[in-house]
């Protein structure tokens, strides 16, 4: 049996009962990358030898108990791994090792998997491009003229191309599931501060990032459980604390309450997208499901878009260089102070005083117990993960950094792609020219107010790009949105591998 695109647990279940052993289940995954991620340019930290060392350990184990026992993995490059540099992304980086691993990484290997590797991400993770000049760019295995997403761009690519048996990836503006969707993989947003990232007290902040999460990705419903479940748990001072996440409400496809927000009027979304959610809402309706295509939390979305711009941008700040903040302040000088774009949002929010943040936030929670409510008849919600299928390469100031022997791009596109920072850049959705950040409101509408979300694949645009969509759920309703994500993988929304050269 080809092991390539089976699920973790399956990878698990083989490595334990002895089916395949460890080292040549890592070494069929090692094969695949020096075949085939050239182009692709997916995992870019390897660490072959060590996860040797590792896997043989483990096939001379007696306890093969390990819920993940033996699945080779590689995680985003953000996640310190000792022993492996973390840069995201900045040269200045480069020669940085970690000295010892996150918290994730640690309960992973504890549960048995086999670390050999770390995938690319955008420079500080703010980009829906996977490239950077330490690494180079990072190509969609669908169409290597498109970005796998970001910033876990390099997580799903690696998974959509066979080349890991699993991922964990990070998501404030959509960096898990925006990925997920691009390549036709799951992921799961988890509700917020659910899963820790501490590495140690000299390289890790203290405080949760506001609205920053991480999760697991993979190609399977269950995967993203049987992680999430490792995964979750608090911050490991935080000893005298446990987590119990209530129990799904419903287990049955019949059974499930879905609320369906297919398009927003004012938030230009593809139609290919839209369609393709709205065809499975009229599935899931024949298969016996309530449904509600005009069911929403009593509030106005532009408003819980904006606070989430807001509250992004505030969360960001901590990281923001002076020079950074002195561009967007000139950035305002020149725009109308009516602008209502993302971008002029958020940076509105540049030299936010405390006082008006604590407002902010107080607003915000009041919002987020209208979702609590709106939940309360809901199950799940279903929405776009962002505005359209993948984009094609845009990168700032320079042209595609492409490995000298990838073959040119397909379908006849230009080899380099010449564009501006990510508040310079505009997309054509639907003909209409829109900014590149105002594709956040469907990433943010949930997130923003640290509610759950997984992301599962169910089709393809017309030209070949795979389209997923956003499962959202009460806050610490991950287990809900996992449930939902199964039943919809058994009703046939599935991944489906690219074909590679």
């Amino acid at each position: 049996m080809d092991p390539t695109y089976l699920p973790a647990v399956k990878l698990a279940d083989m490595a334990r009962r002895r089916e395949i052993g460890c080292l040549e289940l890592l070494d069929h995954y090692i094969a695949r990358i020096s075949r085939l991620d050239g182009p692709i340019n997916a995992v870019v930290v390897r660490d072959f030898d060590r996860a040797r060392d590792r896997a043989r350990a483990l096939d001379s184990a007696t306890d093969r108990s390990a819920p993940l026992f033996g699945v080779p993995m590689t995680v985003k490059e953000s996640f310190d791994v000792a022993g492996l540099p973390t840069t995201r992304g900045h040269p200045e980086a480069r020669d940085h090792r970690a000295k010892s691993s996150s918290i994730a990484v640690r309960r992973l290997e504890a549960a048995g998997v086999v670390i050999f590797g770390k995938t690319n991400v955008p420079v500080d993770l703010a980009d829906w491009q996977s490239y950077n000049p330490v690494y180079g760019t990072t190509c969609n295995p669908w169409n290597r003229d498109h970005t796998p997403g970001g910033s876990s761009g390099g997580s799903a690519a690696a998974l959509a191309a066979g080349l890991t048996g699993l991922e964990i990836g990070s998501d404030i503006g959509g960096s898990i599931r925006v990925p997920a969707h691009y390549c036709g993989v799951f992921g799961h947003k988890p509700t917020w501060t659910l899963c820790s990232n501490y590495t140690d007290y000299e390289t890790s902040l203290a405080a949760p990032v506001d609205i920053a999460v991480i999760g697991p990705m993979a190609r399977s419903a269950d995967d993203l459980a049987v992680a999430l479940h490792l995964l979750a748990g608090p911050d490991p001072d935080e000893t005298g604390l446990t987590y119990n996440l209530p129990r799904p409400r419903v287990t049955s496809l019949k059974a499930l309450r879905v609320a369906v927000w297919s398009h927003e009027p004012g938030q230009e979304t593809d139609a290919e997208t839209v369609a393709a959610i709205d065809a499975m809402a009229e599935r899931l309706e024949r298969e016996g499901c309530t449904v509600s295509r005009t069911a929403r939390p009593a509030f106005d979305a532009v408003e819980a878009f904006h606070l989430y711009l807001r509250a992004l941008d505030s969360a960001w700040s901590a990281r923001a260089t002076e020079a950074i903040l002195e561009s967007k302040r000139k950035y305002l000088e020149t725009h109308d102070p009516n602008d209502m774009s993302a971008d002029a949002v958020m940076a509105r929010t540049t030299d936010i005083l405390h006082r008006d943040w604590l407002a902010l936030n107080e607003r915000r929670m009041k919002l987020r117990r209208i979702w609590s409510a709106f939940f309360r008849d809901w199950d799940v919600l279903l929405s776009p993960v962002i505005s359209s299928a993948a984009l094609p390469h845009m990168q700032e100031g320079a042209s595609i950094m492409r490995p000298a022997d990838a073959p040119p791009p397909l379908g006849g596109a230009p080899r380099h792609i010449q564009t501006g920072p990510v508040w310079e850049r505009r997309v054509t959705v639907n003909g209409r020219i829109i900014a590149y950040n105002d594709m956040l409101f469907w990433p943010g509408l949930t997130a923003g107010f640290h509610l759950p979300a997984t992301v599962v694949p169910i089709g393809f645009t017309k030209a070949g790009l795979p389209l997923g969509v956003q499962i959202t759920g009460p806050i610490y309703g991950d287990r809900m949105t996992l449930m939902a994500a199964s039943l919809f993988e058994q009703a046939g929304y599935t991944f489906r591998p690219p074909t590679l050269g």
